[in-house]
C-alpha cells in the first residue's frame, strides 16, 4: 500500500516538474509583458478649447509622457487619434494603448477653433 502511495506522489511531483518546464518559460514571458507600467492620459472635455490632456490635475493641449500611454477618452464625441502606425478612432469612454511616437489627436466633426493635442511618448 505504501509502495503504491509512493509511486501516486512521484508521478504527480513529475507530471508537477514537466508542466513547470514546460509552462515556465511561457509564464515568465507572460509577467514580464504584464510588469510593464501603463501611464493613463485622460483626454476631457472643458471650455474654451473643447478637450484637453487632463495631467497632474491641470489642463494642457501638449504633453510628453514615458510609454507605453493608455489614452482614456472622456470628451463629448469619438476622438482621432493620428501616429506613427496610422490613424485610430477612440469612442467616449474607451481607451487605446499608445507606444512610443508623436501623435495628434482631434475630436471627430471637430470645429476649427477646437484644440488639436499633441502627445509625445518617449
Amino acid at each position: 500500500m505504501k509502495s503504491i502511495a509512493r509511486t501516486l506522489v512521484l508521478i504527480a511531483a513529475s507530471a508537477f516538474m514537466a508542466f513547470l518546464v514546460v509552462a515556465g518559460p511561457a509564464a515568465g514571458s507572460q509577467r514580464a509583458a504584464t510588469g510593464v507600467r501603463v501611464t493613463t492620459i485622460r483626454i476631457v472635455m472643458r471650455d474654451p478649447g473643447c478637450h484637453w490632456f487632463s495631467a497632474g490635475g491641470k489642463l494642457t493641449a501638449k504633453l510628453t509622457a514615458k510609454g507605453p500611454v493608455a489614452v482614456v477618452n472622456y470628451d463629448e464625441a469619438a476622438v482621432k487619434v493620428v501616429g506613427p502606425r496610422g490613424a485610430r478612432h477612440v469612442a467616449v469612454g474607451k481607451s487605446t494603448t499608445l507606444s512610443r511616437g508623436t501623435y495628434r489627436i482631434t475630436m471627430l466633426g471637430q470645429a476649427p477653433d477646437d484644440n488639436t493635442l499633441r502627445l509625445v511618448v518617449l
